[in-house]
């Protein structure tokens, strides 16, 4: 821990005290090891990532919304914000109240409207929404422009009261990338005369130059990789590239979405660098391209316009650049030492209004951090942290009144429209709420006091405490106390399922904190997971830190989730990054701490996967043969190996490639779970024969998901309980297996998305089986994702990768010193696993035919590649029956567009 840091965790505890009067709630205590994730009354918010928020000022509340963008008129009287919503948001900038939801202007409508028109005249875009960023008032703030991921610039019309309506929308010529012809807009800036809109165009590597006036495009630069954001300085554009330099020739590249590449580094293949374009617009050509750090994503232009700052959310850092020379002239750390684990994200920038102190909004430290600025004379310093919501995404600064505006992704935990009658609300992990936060600029003998306070909400103590030396001669224990001290494990299977909460599988268990009203997979269905908590321990506080699963499947092997990640909820614009499929590998979307695959390796720990970051290759044997099996062509290989159809798949990273076996695979509803456990099983047996097994084996096991009620596809609770089955076999493979008495098996899902729950839309299902683990045990510590990989890497002896990991408990809760080689024996299936669902003509009742309908029109080829909503309401009919209500009281319905 640094030095600067031991102060502010000095601080920590009197910052504590000091604040507990104010609003915010900053006096409440830090969770308890059995906290459970939510609100826990006025501004204290547990999240599932080890983390507390204490925002500090006035929080405007958004339900629905990821606002990740911010604009405030010249004259400081309209803030704007927009976000994961089909509206812009206009609040109030002083007491943030929302003061109007203003529809998009429709796509068709080019025209531009000299007089603000009622919006009844034009038609709504209701599939239009916020890009990754983009988001700028006129100069003499009578128009609005917002980058539209759908490929155009919606433009506002303020008048002359303040009151804004749709205006118009200028399309943007198409990108042309290999898999998506739409343009992604990103950042944008004006011309000081309002005349030239420039827009960062960011699957095309483009920034465009069009006439406000008459929406024609008047000039195009090639600049860098993912373009993000630009700012105006004099006669040049600085242009931030996300992805750093356009691939060259020779360069080592990987997969960026749509068939796109950008350069990767050899080791982890990840995005591999950013750069920052400098566009000459008097000449009419890019005059630079100057190298910064890893996913160059926010500018800011200093009052005196002498420098540009670009901030690095993948390294932690910002690059200040001198105007003068478009060279950088200083590195800062947006944390306090650059021997710190990652897990800053710097990714918003604003500056005071002398521009003496820069603020840069952390997101995953859930702070903006206010910095020094003094590049000339190379001394800019961190000054403090400000606590604020969850992912702070955007700024803006009031200079009238000096009060500063964040916009918190995430916001804080949902509060459910309808509670449940005589009972507690239940939540969904979509449950979008995201906030803007508002407040003046602290004063410096403030910050350290709210320093403290960031500090002690991420537990900033608990990282010291995970590099603490092992000690010498200490016995072998399930869980060491530090890393690098003996454990009795030598084998680690940590096993991904797919999409579920805890209530909707383990609420019937009385002996746990559940809901049986919501159980739609109880032990009737899923008798084997049932027993597995039986006869070892019922986690019913444990947490998915992903949403669903193109961050679930990050979170879930990296222990993080990138700003590229966070700001691609729109529609997953360039990809949606789960690792299962061609637009679903994304190098920028991979934390550059890499995978806990690259940490084993690079400790010398042994390696196996089923499953996890593999594309399916399945089809038919015969290549001639037209058309695509269906499930019940795999479930006939399953039970009498024809040899008719092909099962296999290809690594999505290459790094996973040497320790991946092609011939079985993770992803693909149309192979019953059953397969790959048995597949797995005749692995371990081969194992057995050889006398070693890996250190590390990941697996994938995904049917759980379900195909909801599609013609052709097994019920959902058939689905269910082909995966309950398998899972039983593949943990009765393990514990029948010699190498039972030195192996621990972790189970848990990658997201709750498909589910509901009493207690938090991230709560979800966990085990853990092993000689060690306790028996018959109810372990209530708050436990998430990162919690799972922490433990694994406290058994192998590896050092954390983030500031999640390191921050996480260890689940030492779940073992006992005694030992147990009792083996488990899975239990037949309840419900026939061929269980089909039947034709629509043949179902009578209206609601099922109609969900029979909704589930054939679904994409499960895809990894969550349909509506959750949807989904859900269609499996708890299927479970429940039509007469059954939904339970509104623990889903609150948001906008789901996420494939």
């Amino acid at each position: 821990m640094s030095r600067w840091f031991s102060r502010a965790a000095a601080a920590a505890s009197v910052a504590l005290l000091v604040l507990a009067a104010s609003p915010g709630g900053h006096g409440a205590p830090p969770a308890q090891d059995k906290e459970t994730v939510g609100a826990k009354g006025p501004g204290r918010t547990v999240l599932p990532v080890n983390q507390i928020v204490t925002p500090i000022g006035i929080q405007s509340t958004l339900p629905g919304l990821r606002p990740q963008a911010l604009a405030l008129s010249p004259d400081n009287a309209l803030l704007a914000v927009s976000g994961k919503t089909h509206e812009l948001i206009i609040l109030d900038p002083i007491s943030g109240r929302i003061e109007q939801q203003v529809p998009l202007p429709a796509e068709e409508q080019e025209e531009q409207h000299p007089e603000v028109v009622s919006p009844q005249i034009l038609d709504p875009d209701v599939k239009g929404q916020l890009s990754y960023t983009g988001l700028v008032f006129a100069p003499d703030g009578r128009r609005i422009y917002m980058s539209n991921v759908q490929g155009s610039i919606k433009v506002f019309a303020v008048d002359p009261d303040g009151y804004v309506e749709p205006s118009h929308t200028i399309r943007l010529p198409p990108a042309g990338a290999p898999r998506r012809a739409e343009e992604i807009p990103a950042g944008l800036a004006l011309s000081p005369d309002g005349r030239r809109l420039y827009v960062c165009g960011n699957l095309s590597n483009r920034l465009l130059e069009i006439d406000t006036a008459g929406a024609a495009v008047l000039r195009t630069f090639d600049v860098g990789a993912l373009p993000f954001d630009v700012v105006l300085a004099g006669d040049k554009a600085y242009v931030s590239n996300w992805g750093g330099r356009r691939p060259g020739p020779g360069d080592l590249t990987g997969p960026a979405g749509r068939g796109t590449k950008v350069r990767v580094d050899p080791v982890k293949h990840i995005a591999g660098e950013g750069s920052v374009s400098v566009v000459d617009l008097a000449a009419g050509a890019v005059k630079a391209e100057v190298l910064v750090h890893l996913h160059a994503s926010a500018l800011a232009l200093s009052p005196d316009g002498r420098w540009v700052v670009c901030a690095n959310a993948a390294s932690d850092n910002l690059s200040v650049i001198d105007t003068a020379t478009d060279s950088v002239a200083e590195t800062i750390w947006a944390k306090s030492s650059p021997a710190d684990l990652f897990g800053a994200s710097p990714n918003a920038l604003v500056f005071s209004r002398d521009g003496k102190t820069l603020y840069a909004a952390n997101g995953t430290q859930n702070a903006v951090a206010a910095i020094a600025f003094d590049p000339k004379r190379k001394r800019s310093k961190l000054k403090g942290f400000i606590p604020v919501g969850w992912y702070p995404g955007a700024l803006a600064l009031n200079r009238r009144h000096g009060l500063l505006y964040v916009a918190n992704i995430k916001g804080h935990a949902a509060e459910p429209a309808e509670p449940k009658e005589g009972g507690p609300p239940g939540f969904n992990s979509h449950q979008y709420h995201g906030s803007v936060s508002i407040f003046r600029e602290p004063r410096q003998r403030d910050l350290w006091e709210l320093t403290g306070v960031v500090y002690a909400n991420y537990h900033g103590e608990r990282i010291a405490k995970a590099f603490q030396k092992p000690r010498p001669n200490q016995p072998p224990r399930p869980v060491p106390e530090r890393i690098g001290e003996p454990s009795v494990f030598e084998h680690v299977v940590y096993v991904i399922k797919e999409n579920r909460t805890y209530d909707q599988v383990l609420g019937d268990v009385r002996a746990g904190n559940g809901d049986p009203e919501l159980c739609v997979f109880g032990e009737e269905v899923t008798p084997n997971q049932h027993k597995l908590v039986g006869e070892f321990v019922l986690l019913d506080n444990t947490y998915c830190s992903g949403i669903l699963s193109a961050d679930g499947h990050q979170w879930s092997t990296s222990a993080f989730g990138t700003d590229y990640l966070e700001r691609s909820f729109a529609g997953w614009p360039r990809s949606y990054p789960d690792g299962m499929g061609p637009d679903e590998r994304d190098a920028m979307a991979y934390a550059p701490s890499g995978f806990i695959w690259d940490n084993a390796l690079a400790h010398g720990v042994s390696l196996w996967n089923f499953g996890e970051f593999m594309m399916p290759e399945c089809g038919w044997a015969d290549p001639k043969r037209e058309g695509e099996p269906q499930w019940a062509d795999y479930w006939d290989e399953f039970l009498n190996g024809r040899g008719l159809v092909r099962i296999g798949s290809q690594p999505s990273i290459e790094t996973i490639r040497p320790f991946s076996p092609t011939d079985t695979l993770g992803w693909k509803m149309a192979v019953p779970d059953v397969w790959r456990a048995r597949y797995i099983a005749n692995q371990v047996a081969t194992w057995e024969k050889e006398g070693r097994m890996p250190g590390l084996i990941l697996v994938c096991l995904p049917d759980d998901h379900t195909s909801g009620t599609s013609e052709g596809a097994p019920t959902p609770e058939a689905c269910v309980a082909d995966n309950d089955l398998a899972f039983g076999r593949i943990v009765e493979a393990f514990s029948h297996s010699s190498f039972w008495k030195e192996t621990v098996i972790f189970g848990i899902e990658d997201d709750p998305q498909n589910g509901w729950d009493h207690v938090s839309g991230y709560r979800t299902t966990a085990y853990c089986a092993s000689p060690y683990t306790k028996r018959g045990a109810v372990v209530s510590t708050q436990y998430n994702t990162t919690s799972i990989l922490r433990t694994i890497e406290q058994i192998l002896g590896l050092p954390p990768m983030n500031q999640f990991d390191a921050t996480a408990t260890p689940m030492f809760d779940c073992f006992t010193e005694t030992t147990d080689l009792t083996p488990f024996d899975s239990v037949p299936n309840r419900i026939p696993l061929d269980t089909m669902n039947p034709p629509k003509e043949k179902i009578q009742d209206p609601l099922l035919r109609r969900h029979a309908v909704q589930s054939g029109r679904l994409n499960f080829r895809q990894i969550d590649a349909c509506p959750e909503d949807t989904l859900n309401r269609i499996i708890w009919h299927a479970v429940k029956g039509s007469a059954a209500p939904y339970p509104a009281w623990a889903v609150t319905l948001v906008d789901d567009d996420d494939d």
